[in-house]
């Protein structure tokens, strides 16, 4: 079961999750209000971030469906 938690980072409040001993931060929470709110938006939309998530998702993630990533990952 995930436990949540938040810190506050420079007076902005970031959630954390702990699931199976590992500690997830939220990066939403951590942009918020930075170059408005389609900062997310443009950094998923950068090739380097899809690779990145593929690949992790391919080393960490056993039900990863690298077929239909492609989807995502092809221009």
């Amino acid at each position: 079961m995930a436990n949540k938690s938040q810190i506050e980072v420079e007076n902005k409040l970031i959630s954390i999750v702990k699931q199976d001993e590992q500690d997830y931060i939220s990066l939403t929470d951590m942009v918020k209000g930075e170059e408005g709110s389609d900062h997310i938006r443009n950094w998923m939309r950068n090739r380097n971030t899809v690779e990145f998530i593929g690949l992790w998702e391919t080393l960490n993630n056993p039900n990863f469906k690298p077929v239909e990533f492609d989807t995502f990952r092809k221009p």
